[in-house]
């Protein structure tokens, strides 16, 4: 519903389809993900297909019951999550190559920085989209700085205490042929070397691990099916749980035929979804802060589904557009390296996001002036 005030009714269908597939795909990965853990935990007894098709129903049933229920269970399953992670650094700690260090050319390692950034930051500007979705329960009073601040520790904790430790596992691997080995087979049979010589606590510490998929999913499953209402009439008429029970089909079997394959595919194509993100973030902050804020007039909540009052979004829609450009020529992906990216460090290094920000930023705010004179809304 914001993005019809940020980038008109229309355009907002466009991010809203986006906006369904990012959290699917990434719906789709946690399933494969946990699936392979709860294999590793079984000594494959369990198929990884069991453990999508596990995950997928326990992500669907939560994003089902609605969002008092994800925030009961997000409530406390951090608490859980940080313990077992816990517990996986202090025991595999001692498998880190702490001295391990970069060898190669300074460009190169500038070029692999950035494409790194980029990707940790793909995964975490994603929640922007559909962030508030998840605080509808607030009370109207809620202080925004107390709402950013809680919102900001929380993404941003998470995104570092996890990347951090993922780096630690990464040296293991490259210095321990145990790991290296088990990474052959999958994630989760990796992460079950680093729980190595707990016995049954340490695969009790994995399969809250693996239950993590669930609880980081649902809400963005729950997200969806609202995505999909706001996309028309007909689409509003079905009711959100239906919605939910669809996204984890399309999730269950999507994650259970490409557990071997699709896998690869979406870790290859999801981190282009800040690509179209922050453009769009980009675009809201300055309609929000420049012709409201700074002009003095409020948004009118009452037209959220009046196209007759709702902003006509060409400028925004030529300014994303234009963001895009920005991001396809300092992309850099395994299927493609856009021509200024390929300048970062000789090598090619991932400024795809930045410069998305940079074109719809400055391209928006004179295209926003003349509809506004033009068209008064």
């Amino acid at each position: 519903i914001l993005g019809r005030y940020f980038v008109g009714y229309w355009p907002s269908k466009i991010t809203c389809i986006l906006q369904i597939i990012l959290t699917i795909g990434w719906g789709v990965i946690s399933c494969i993900i946990a699936g392979q853990i709860f294999s590793a935990i079984n000594g494959g007894g369990l198929s990884i297909a069991a453990g999508c098709v596990i995950t997928a129903l326990l992500i669907g049933a939560i994003a089902t019951f609605g969002i008092a229920c994800v925030h009961v269970v997000e409530r406390y399953a951090w608490i859980a999550l940080l313990l077992a992670i816990l517990v996986l650094v202090g025991n595999s700690a001692p498998n880190y190559n702490t001295s391990a260090s970069f060898v190669g050319e300074s460009g190169t390692l500038a070029a692999s920085r950035c494409s790194f950034f980029a990707l940790t930051f793909a995964n975490t500007i994603a929640i922007c989209a559909c962030s508030a979705d998840f605080y509808v329960y607030y009370p109207t009073n809620t202080p925004k700085w107390l709402t950013f601040a809680l919102t900001w520790t929380g993404v941003s904790s998470g995104t570092i205490i996890c990347t951090i430790v993922g780096i630690a596992i990464a040296t293991g691997v490259d210095s321990n042929p145990r790991w290296a080995s088990a990474y052959e087979i999958s994630s989760g049979a990796l992460l079950l070397e680093c729980y190595h010589g707990l016995g049954g606590f340490g695969s009790f510490c994995l399969v809250i691990l693996a239950l993590t998929s669930v609880t980081g999913n649902a809400p963005f499953s729950y997200s969806s099916a609202l995505a999909i209402q706001v996309l028309g009439r007909y689409a509003k008429a079905v009711p959100r749980w239906v919605w939910c029970v669809v996204i984890t089909i399309v999730e269950l079997v999507c994650s259970v035929a490409g557990r071997n394959h699709l896998f690869r595919i979406f870790e290859n194509f999801l981190p282009i979804t800040s690509y179209w993100v922050v453009p769009w973030l980009t675009i809201g902050v300055e309609e929000h802060l420049i012709f409201h804020k700074l002009r003095g007039v409020p948004f009118d909540w009452t037209a959220w589904e009046d196209r007759g009052r709702l902003p006509i979004g060409a400028a925004a829609l030529v300014a994303w557009l234009m963001g895009w450009v920005g991001a396809i020529i300092g992309m850099s992906q395994v299927w493609y390296t856009g021509p200024v990216a390929l300048k970062v460090g000789g090598f090619g290094g991932d400024i795809g996001a930045w410069l998305a920000i940079a074109f719809a930023g400055v391209v928006f705010p004179p295209l926003r002036y003349v509809e506004l004179r033009a068209v008064g809304r």
